[in-house]
C-alpha cells in the first residue's frame, strides 16, 4: 500500500499525532457530489435573479463562466437590481471574492499541483472545494475531493444559470414571485454553516446591523461595502480582551498559599 500522506499543518511546538487513516475513493466522490449537487442547483437562482435585474443572457452566463463566485455574483446583480452603480457593485463583489485568495494560499500547499496546473485550479477555488479539501485526510484523497466538488459544481452551476436566465422571460416580473429573496436567501445558507465561533458571529451580526442602519442613507453598494469593517471591528475588540486577560494573568500576588501578605521581615 502507498504511504499516505497527512496534509494537516504542523509545527515545531505540535504534538505528534497518528496520520487519520485513509478515506475509500467511494466516500470522497459521495461527499464532493454531495456538495457540488446540492450547491450547483443555486446556479437556477442566480440566473433568474441576475436576468430580472436586466443583464442579458450573455451577460449572465459569463458571470458564472468566468467568475463563479456565488455569493459574489449575488452580490454584484443584487446591488445592480437595486438600482446602484455598476462600479460600487463591482467593487462589493471583488471584495467577497477576494477571500478565495486566502482559500488559494492554503489549498497550494495541501494539493501541490504543479505551475501548469495552479492557473487552472485557481479558477475553483471557492468555499465549497475548499471545505471539501480540508477534510481529506491525505493529498490523494484531497485532489479527488477537489476535482470532483469543483467539476461537478462548476457543470451543475453554469448549467442551471442559463436555465434559470431562460425561464425568467416565462416567469415575468421576478419581483413578483418573490425572487428578489433568493440571493440573500441563497448567501445566508452558505454563510451560516461558517460560523463557528463567537468571533464569527459577531461579526456576521455587526455586519448585518451596519447593512440595515446604512441602508436607507447610503447609496446602492455603499453598505455592502461598509459592512466589511465587521470583521476587523470585532477582531479589534477580541484583541484587546486577549491582551487584558493576559496581563491578568501575569499579574504576580505576593503573599503565602493562604493568600496572606508577604512581610519583608522575617519572624524569628
Amino acid at each position: 500500500m502507498a504511504e499516505q500522506t497527512d496534509i494537516r499543518p504542523t509545527g515545531k511546538a505540535a504534538t505528534p499525532e497518528p496520520a487519520r487513516p485513509a478515506k475509500p475513493d467511494s466516500a470522497v466522490i459521495r461527499d464532493a457530489l454531495g456538495v457540488g449537487i446540492a450547491v450547483g442547483l443555486s446556479g437556477f437562482a442566480f440566473g433568474v435573479t441576475s436576468a430580472g435585474s436586466g443583464l442579458t443572457l450573455l451577460q449572465t452566463c459569463a458571470l458564472s463562466l468566468l467568475v463563479f463566485t456565488g455569493a459574489s455574483q449575488f452580490a454584484l446583480v443584487g446591488a445592480l437590481a437595486a438600482g446602484g452603480n455598476p462600479l460600487t457593485a463591482a467593487a462589493g463583489a471583488f471584495f467577497l471574492g477576494v477571500r478565495n485568495a486566502f482559500y488559494g494560499l492554503r489549498l497550494s500547499a495541501v494539493l501541490g499541483h504543479r505551475a501548469a496546473v495552479r492557473p487552472f485550479a485557481a479558477h475553483w477555488v471557492i468555499d465549497e472545494t475548499t471545505a471539501v479539501t480540508l477534510a481529506q485526510p491525505d493529498r490523494r484523497s484531497a485532489r479527488l475531493g477537489f476535482t470532483v466538488t469543483g467539476l461537478s459544481l462548476y457543470v451543475l452551476w453554469n448549467l442551471t444559470t442559463l436555465i434559470g436566465a431562460l425561464g425568467a422571460a416565462a416567469l415575468g416580473d421576478t419581483d413578483a414571485w418573490g425572487l428578489d429573496a433568493a440571493s440573500p436567501a441563497v448567501f445566508l445558507a452558505l454563510l451560516a454553516p461558517m460560523l463557528r465561533s463567537t468571533a464569527e458571529r459577531a461579526a456576521a451580526g455587526l455586519a448585518v446591523v451596519l447593512v440595515m442602519t446604512t441602508l436607507p442613507l447610503l447609496p446602492t453598494g455603499v453598505p455592502v461595502l461598509l459592512s466589511a469593517l465587521a470583521a476587523p471591528a470585532v477582531l479589534v475588540v477580541q484583541g484587546r480582551r486577549a491582551r487584558a486577560k493576559g496581563a491578568g494573568n501575569d499579574t504576580t500576588h505576593t503573599g503565602d498559599a493562604q493568600g496572606r501578605p508577604a512581610t519583608e521581615e522575617k519572624q524569628a
